[in-house]
């Protein structure tokens, strides 16, 4: 501790050096410190910065989405009602069809008896052919209808699961404004 020497005209004595040292060292510390802070800081701000730019990309994409999906749910509807309307009216207008066809029958063999029955089985066997055929595009209309409510059935179970999906991403958006870190 008597150790004593002399820099630029100053006597420095050990005791100075021995409180010094620390100091200095605690001081350069802080410094250091301080600028490591601060440099987390500006990454910090950064990520901030890059959540924000892909939280605004994604809600442009949602809302896209969402249309979509309600557009497309509209033209699925349409497109139902409509495939039933024309179902069901072909299906009447083959009812009214055949019902004059089976009257027109009617008479014809009242009419005719037993003269030209030949002639009258085999006009009748063209008609059911044709009303077979006519049968089948009614059935293939209907089982068309049938996988149409199929199709939309499911979809709004799919709906139902995209709308719950967005509803957390808008809370999670809202922590994340409410806590960004």
């Amino acid at each position: 501790m008597s150790m004593e020497f002399s820099i630029g005209g100053y006597n420095i004595k050990g005791w100075m050096v021995a409180v010094g040292v620390p100091v200095l060292s605690s001081i350069a510390g802080g410094v250091f410190w301080s600028y490591d802070t601060l440099q987390r800081f500006y990454g910090v701000e950064a990520g901030i910065q890059t959540v924000v730019e892909k939280s605004e990309e994604f809600d442009s994409r949602s809302i896209e989405l969402e249309s979509l999906l309600v557009a497309a749910e509209n033209d699925l509807n349409a497109k139902i009602v409509d495939a039933r309307s024309v179902a069901n009216k072909q299906q009447s207008d083959l009812e009214k069809e055949l019902t004059v066809r089976i009257q027109t029958l009617e008479q014809a063999i009242a009419d005719n008896d037993v003269r030209g029955l030949n002639q009258k089985l085999a006009q009748l066997s063209t008609n059911m052919t044709q009303i077979l055929e006519q049968q089948k595009v009614l059935l293939d209309l209907r089982s068309q209808v049938d996988k149409a409510t199929t199709i939309t059935d499911g979809l709004g179970d799919t709906l139902d699961v995209l709308q719950t999906e967005i509803d957390d991403i808008w809370k999670a958006y809202d922590e994340l404004a409410d806590n960004p870190l």
